[in-house]
């Protein structure tokens, strides 16, 4: 996941945009079970900060100076992610809380779902999913092994929580997944700071299809700047497996001034467009839903993506990561 979201102790339009996480993803095919480590507890902040050494860099746990319990994770010194230990429904970047918004209204508040997470890192939303979704059923794959095993270690999941991990490349976990049996698939999968090519498709696209059960939603997390031509493109290659889409993102990423994450979502019915304007209307982070003409403007001319002629997204700038 590489995030170039704002943490929620930014006022709206005052921050410099950053990246959150950035991962290696490259084959693997171990599975995972998650049940090594699981109960209250984890690292306090009076043990300090901790770094090692994982498959995708060097993974830093940095104590939160604003709350007592959380910890952020940066790789090779690019911010990935937060979790609070005592409050996992706390999403401290500003494209996970976007992401927490079609996790809230994907069903009903506190129903469970079932739902794919194509990357992981600190499972933060998998956390939030959990919390406020109890009894919610969640697969994880994510390539980076020793990074889940840092984890699970130091920021354990709580007991109960049905989440299954996977070493393993998204694409082949979500090739593997029965048709018809996931309420959400999120995509949040990066090499390094960049979407690999092979999961920015129509046909990796059509199989998150196959594996939504009716009414199911797919959620994709991407980066660009600029002229936005990926993103351009990403909207055109959802549009051509998905009747349904809206997107969601600073106003200064869809004018091109500065380079940041944009979230994508699709689905084979209507979606909550009115809902989720007032949700991300309601956030520290200024944000605008893009949906129907307007999105379908935005993206016009874009061809979408194919296993043959797929790029990876483009690499940010390097003074996102200062």
């Amino acid at each position: 996941m590489a995030g170039m979201g704002r943490s929620s102790r930014a006022g709206r339009g005052t921050d410099k945009a950053r990246t959150d996480k950035a991962r290696t993803d490259k084959g693997r095919t171990a599975a995972e079970p998650q049940s090594a480590v699981t109960g209250p507890g984890g690292r306090t902040h009076a043990q300090g900060a901790l770094t090692r050494p994982v498959d995708s860099g060097l993974a830093e746990l940095r104590p939160d100076r604003d709350r007592s319990a959380a910890w952020s994770l940066l790789i090779d010194g690019a911010p990935q992610s937060m979790v609070d230990l005592a409050d996992p429904t706390h999403l401290g970047f500003e494209y996970q809380r976007r992401l927490g918004h079609l996790i809230d209204l994907v069903a009903p508040p506190g129903r469970p779902v079932t739902v794919l997470h194509l990357g992981g890192g600190a499972l933060t939303l998998a956390r939030y999913v959990a919390a406020t979704r109890p009894r919610s059923r969640q697969q994880v794959a994510e390539i980076d092994t020793a990074l889940t095993e840092l984890v699970r270690t130091e920021l354990p999941l709580e007991r109960g929580w049905q989440i299954k991990v996977r070493g393993a490349d998204a694409r082949s976990v979500l090739e593997r997944t029965p048709e018809g049996t996931v309420d959400l698939v999120i995509a949040d999968v990066f090499s390094g700071a960049r979407v690999p090519a092979h999961c920015t498709t129509v046909e990796f696209t059509a199989l998150a299809a196959r594996a939504l059960a009716p009414g199911g939603w797919y959620a994709v997390n991407i980066a660009d700047g600029s002229a936005l031509s990926f993103a351009r493109s990403q909207i055109a290659t959802l549009g051509a497996v998905f009747p349904e889409l809206c997107l969601v993102a600073d106003p200064a990423v869809l004018r091109g001034k500065r380079f940041g994450n944009l979230i994508l979502a699709a689905a084979h019915t209507s979606l909550p467009i009115a809902e989720l304007s007032r949700k991300v209307a309601s956030d520290a982070a200024l944000g605008r839903v893009e949906h129907g003409r307007a999105l379908a403007d935005f993206a016009a001319g874009a061809a979408p993506a194919t296993d043959v002629t797929a790029a990876p997204s483009p690499a940010p700038p390097p003074e996102v990561f200062r």
